[in-house]
């Protein structure tokens, strides 16, 4: 499974792909909101998730693990 660094305030947020489909993915988001964890569903285009890697909004990382590390 891959995992995906948001760029956002909190540097343990984190996205995964779900499943691949023809125009896009299904993807998990993952916050940390004051110690709990807020989980999402959701679709992205190919497009937007591209866009999104290029901008340096979503960052690939190796595990889960080294979130807490890049922080």
């Amino acid at each position: 499974m891959d995992f995906y660094r948001l760029k956002s305030s909190n540097p343990s947020d984190y996205m995964t792909i779900l499943r691949e489909m023809e125009d896009g993915y299904v993807v998990k988001i993952v916050r940390d909101r004051d110690g709990y964890e807020e989980e999402t569903t959701d679709f992205l285009s190919k497009s937007l998730f591209e866009s999104c890697l290029r901008t340096g909004y979503i960052e690939k990382v190796a595990t889960r693990n080294k979130l807490a590390a890049n922080a």
